[in-house]
């Protein structure tokens, strides 16, 4: 997503090549941390009441994220892979709208909401070292969805670092775990 209104980027580095990595970006349970699963159940609690659905996800990974609305918009193994997703992610409920695919996305301009792009890249340092890295970019798509993310950025941003950090560092013990 070349024009954004946010952006958000992270990095760590990872003793193992890059194939590993990859596919531990695919599998590692990214809610295991219980940071995130607590942050992504405070933001889930008010979608939770409306629906009763109360029961716990399993395993938080890639898998488990398309399956929850966001789309794969690119893949290039073992390099980079680029998840959207669109909504109204400042509403109590997030207001998400599923897309088929990564030209709906792209094609995707209805005032009132955002699209994110959460992308993950790799560049191989090594035989056994890889620089791991998160961006999440947003574009809101009118001006009255521009002020409503802008203050909720103001008080989310914090958190929304938090767990893309800790994010990588399960990618990264996931990887590392299997030298």
């Amino acid at each position: 997503m070349p024009v954004y209104d946010v952006s958000e980027y992270h990095e760590t580095a990872v003793r193992a090549p890059s194939g590993r990595v990859y596919d531990a970006l695919r599998t590692a349970d990214l809610g295991a941390s219980f940071i995130v699963r607590l942050l992504l159940e405070l933001r889930a609690l008010p979608r939770s009441l409306s629906l009763g659905d109360q029961h716990r996800k399993p395993n938080l990974n890639l898998d488990a994220l398309m399956k929850s609305g966001f789309v794969l918009l690119g893949e290039n193994r073992p390099n980079e892979i680029a998840l959207g997703l669109i909504g109204r992610f400042w509403t109590p409920a997030g207001g998400r709208c599923r897309m088929n695919d990564a030209d709906a996305f792209r094609d995707f301009d209805q005032s009132g909401y955002a699209k994110a792009v959460w992308n993950f890249s790799l560049v191989e340092e090594g035989r056994t070292a890889t620089r791991l890295a998160t961006e999440t970019r947003v574009r809101c798509l009118d001006l009255s969805s521009r002020w409503r993310f802008r203050m909720y950025w103001s008080v989310i941003a914090p958190f929304s670092g938090l767990i893309r950090r800790e994010v990588l560092r399960a990618i990264r013990r996931s990887s590392e775990s299997k030298l």
